[in-house]
């Protein structure tokens, strides 16, 4: 179920790139869901565990730039680190969001798809609704 108290993501076709959409009832919940969406786009984790731990602070700006920072995050600590994030908590603090990632290196993942370049700001949505927040984006590949 898309929005409501459920929560989950899917990638959707879209010429050339990749489009992820996410929803979850709450905006860390949804912000979480977009970054495993993202990464399940293009590594196959199952089986795999977590060896690292990463924390990073993401300045509270508009839900759309807290959307493009985080996973433009995830797309630097794979270029510079070959780290993805298995699993992501995200939560409010004095400062804007704290992101914790568990991480694996890419060794220990099998990639199954192009390996994402940049986050399009073109027909990106993330907002909030009674039934939850919501969140879509193209990703270059």
């Amino acid at each position: 179920m898309i929005g409501g108290m459920d929560r989950g993501h899917r990638a959707v076709p879209h010429t050339a790139d990749v489009r992820i959409e996410a929803w979850a009832p709450d905006r860390e919940s949804c912000l979480a869901e977009a970054v495993a969406a993202l990464v399940q786009t293009f590594v196959d984790t199952t089986g795999a565990h977590p060896d690292g731990e990463t924390t990073v602070e993401l300045p509270a700006d508009r839900d759309e730039d807290l959307l493009v920072g985080i996973l433009d995050e995830v797309i630097f600590r794979l270029e510079t680190e070959g780290t993805v994030p298995l699993a992501t908590e995200a939560r409010l603090s004095a400062d804007g969001l704290r992101v914790c990632w568990h991480t694996v290196g890419t060794d220990a993942v099998e990639l199954v798809g192009a390996v994402p370049k940049a986050v399009s700001l073109h027909e990106l949505q993330f907002a909030g609704t009674d039934s939850g927040w919501r969140c879509a984006v193209t990703v270059d590949v």
